[in-house]
């Protein structure tokens, strides 16, 4: 593999339809919030959302509490919340500029403050809203849709633009089925009400899909289920180079724990199943992982650790 990346807290070097406006830096960023790479010819630009703090509870809600605490101990996190990175993903591809994912956006009075930062650090990065040619949503949870629900937002975006979903994604959210999830109060209202109202304000720009569909030359939407129903990859290749953007299958303790059930999973059985089919297709093809909820920018290898994986990050390349 020669992926080449590349640290772009001072410029992105990519050819992503630039604004006419100066790239302008913000004194209250103090860590670095985009990341880009090539992926063969294709450019692709790992933006942070924010982080999300989240009760510790509801990871890994099946196991005895107790060996989360120590699993948790050993990775020298806080026993009661952490911070859930939010990661985006900018594509550019046959004259394509394709959003993967467009995270939280507002805060729907559930007190995530850190988050919805998505809209100005693209401004930051010089990414005209304007120049977006189409969306890919790996599923409608509201932190992935939740930024093309800013006020403003949809007047800046260009009038054709294409937002591709799985069509199951499109359904589930009709009569969403809460049963098998363990989120914090709040969240299920919230995530139905963010649902209800991208559909309302999106629907004639929705281009669902049923298994696959390819966005762009070696961009490919690839619907898993197993989160949500109509969970879906997206998968980069290019000379030889690939790299998969997860969305939420996989996070920080699917790797030694691809069994434990996340708290927003809707089916967590089928998840498990679809995380490991994946954890092993990409330790055996040595592609890139991107992932929604891995501490930013989230890039790196899967390898095989026993019975179970360990994630590689990818050195920073300044």
């Amino acid at each position: 593999m020669n992926q080449t990346i590349r640290n772009t807290q001072e410029e992105t070097n990519m050819n992503l339809n630039m604004t006419a406006h100066p790239v302008r830096s913000k004194p209250d960023e103090l860590v670095p919030s985009r990341y880009a790479l090539k992926v063969g010819e294709i450019d692709v630009l790992v933006v942070s959302d924010g982080v999300l703090p989240l009760p510790t509870a509801m990871l890994a809600h099946n196991v005895d509490p107790a060996v989360r605490a120590a699993w948790l101990d050993e990775m020298f996190l806080p026993p009661d919340a952490f911070d859930w990175a939010l990661n985006v993903v900018v594509v550019r591809s046959g004259g394509r500029t394709i959003l993967v994912d467009a995270g939280l956006g507002f805060d729907p009075d559930l007190h995530l403050p850190r988050a919805g930062q998505l809209i100005k650090r693209l401004e930051a990065a010089g990414i005209d809203l304007a120049s977006v040619t189409d969306v890919v949503l790996t599923h409608m949870h509201m932190d992935h849709i939740g930024g093309l629900l800013v006020d403003g937002v949809k007047e800046r975006l260009c009038p054709d633009l294409r937002i591709h979903v799985a069509a199951a994604e499109i359904k589930f959210w009709e009569t969403p089925d809460f049963s098998q999830v363990s989120m914090p109060p709040g969240f299920p209202d919230a995530l139905r009400s963010a649902a209800k109202r991208f559909v309302k304000e999106y629907r004639s720009q929705l281009r669902p899909f049923e298994e696959e569909y390819e966005v762009a030359p070696g961009v490919v939407v690839h619907r898993t289920g197993g989160h949500t129903p109509g969970h879906s990859v997206v998968r980069v290749a290019s000379g030889g180079d690939r790299l998969t953007f997860a969305g939420d299958l996989v996070f920080a303790v699917g790797f030694e724990h691809p069994e434990w059930y996340n708290g927003f999973e809707h089916d967590p059985e089928e998840s498990a199943r679809v995380r490991i089919s994946l954890l092993r297709e990409l330790a055996a093809t040595g592609g890139l992982l991107v992932a929604t909820h891995l501490p930013f920018p989230s890039i790196g290898h899967v390898a095989v650790d026993g019975d179970a994986f360990r994630w590689v990050p990818a050195i920073w390349d300044y």
